[in-house]
């Protein structure tokens, strides 16, 4: 697993490529995981992704305005 450091990176480096296509991206990348059968890959994704959400306002803790 990465470390916090690493994950945060990662999250900010795929919202600044993808953009609001982000989230398309890591679907994209945990499908292709889960077909390898991955799992750990999947689960780096997945906390991804949940900074990403954090990052952009769409975790669901923060209320969108």
């Amino acid at each position: 697993m990465l470390s916090e450091w690493e994950l945060w990176a990662c999250a900010n480096q795929v919202l600044t490529t993808h953009g609001d296509k982000a989230s398309l991206h890591v679907a994209e990348q945990i499908g292709a995981l889960a077909l390898a059968g991955d799992a750990a890959g999947i689960q780096t994704w997945q906390a991804i992704a949940e900074r990403i959400g954090q990052l952009t306002g769409k975790d669901g803790d923060t209320p969108l305005q």
